[in-house]
């Protein structure tokens, strides 16, 4: 039995307008792909900190939490039964953009807002694009809404 356990990470799927931020992974796993920006929760910080650092970081945009997408298991190549390669839990959020113009930092060699459709094209993994689908909607299903005074 595996001694070894799931890293605990964040993604945030942001949305400007009908734009949804992507970046180009610099670092394994998926080298070179499009995904959400993420990463990492360090210790004592908590998700949606985690979310909000690690979006700074790799592409110098702010944005507003605005909801738990899902909670995703990604696990590396593995045979049935085996451990796999790496195991992340990832914990995605929907957020809706603040300020700032993406550029490539930390990991990442590229940031830029895309189209949902072709972001979702862009994303090579079925369960990204579900979360950006979802994210998507929820922030559109919110800007309906009125606050309360």
């Amino acid at each position: 039995m595996s001694t070894e356990r799931p890293v605990a990470a964040v993604g945030v799927v942001v949305v400007r307008d009908d734009e949804i931020l992507l970046i180009r992974r610099g670092k394994p796993p998926y080298v070179g792909e499009w995904s959400i920006p993420g990463g990492k929760i360090e210790h004592g910080e908590t998700a949606q900190e985690a979310a909000i650092r690690e979006l700074a970081e790799e592409t110098g945009v702010s944005a507003r939490i605005i909801g738990l997408v899902d909670v995703v298991d990604s696990i590396g190549a593995r045979e049935p039964g085996a451990p796999g390669d790496w195991h992340y839990l990832l914990v995605d959020y929907a957020a809706v953009w603040t300020a700032g113009d993406p550029y490539p930092d930390d990991d990442v060699n590229a940031a830029a807002f895309f189209p949902l459709d072709e972001a979702i094209r862009l994303t090579g993994w079925d369960k990204t694009r579900d979360v950006i689908g979802r994210a998507h909607e929820l922030t559109r299903n919110l800007s309906g809404l009125k606050t309360l005074p």
